[in-house]
């Protein structure tokens, strides 16, 4: 029997993209190369008979050039409080296994990449707020990573963009911010203010779940 799995969470990616980033709508990168790290938090989720409740991830990408000409270098990292069978089971949906090709944003991106690089496993300290447009994640001596909302250069105030993607395969609504993130591990990040994105992660083996 095909595995079956399920993930219902929050989710932030910051990329090196202005803010908004053409590659959402299908356009060239604002840079003509992508870097990215992407996290998330599960509320609810298994993988077959295996719960996934309460764990935290990220996954720090990189490409020389545009996502769709591959050539890209991936590294996970998963949270060290997860067992032997809870890793298996997020290191395979992570990097899109067990999973209807072309399915979920993990397959797409791990379909891009020439080098996947050894996942690791650490201590995630994670806080996502969707609707407050903020996000915390630290891996000690790995990664640093903020988001924060986008202040609206006339009120002072901060802003609410949000992107609806009713077809995607990646989420129904994202919520528009700014990040900063510093990564030390496989993959070597220095984004300042650049493209932040929060939303709601829910999928299973088919897709968004809608």
């Amino acid at each position: 029997m095909a595995d079956r799995w399920m993930i219902r969470g929050t989710e932030f990616t910051n990329c090196n993209c202005a803010w908004g980033c053409p590659c959402q709508f299908g356009a060239k990168s604002t840079q003509g190369y992508c870097e990215t790290v992407m996290c998330g938090h599960i509320d609810e989720g298994n993988f077959n008979d295996t719960k996934l409740d309460g764990l935290d991830w990220a996954e720090l990408m990189h490409w020389p050039g545009e996502v769709a000409e591959g050539n890209g270098t991936q590294q996970v990292i998963i949270d060290e409080r997860a067992d032997p069978t809870q890793r298996e089971a997020l290191r395979r949906i992570l990097h899109g296994e067990s999973t209807t090709p072309g399915a979920t944003h993990f397959f797409v991106y791990n379909s891009t990449m020439s080098t996947v690089l050894d996942t690791l496993y650490a201590p995630v300290e994670l806080s996502i707020d969707v609707d407050a447009r903020r996000a915390s994640l630290t891996i000690e001596g790995l990664v640093e990573s903020h988001g924060t909302p986008i202040i609206h250069p006339f009120s002072g105030e901060p802003a609410r963009t949000r992107i609806n993607t009713p077809e995607g395969i990646h989420y129904i609504y994202a919520e528009m911010g700014n990040g900063n993130t510093t990564a030390r591990a496989g993959i070597v990040l220095d984004l300042k203010d650049s493209y932040g994105q929060f939303n709601v992660l829910h999928m299973n083996q088919d897709g968004v779940v809608r």
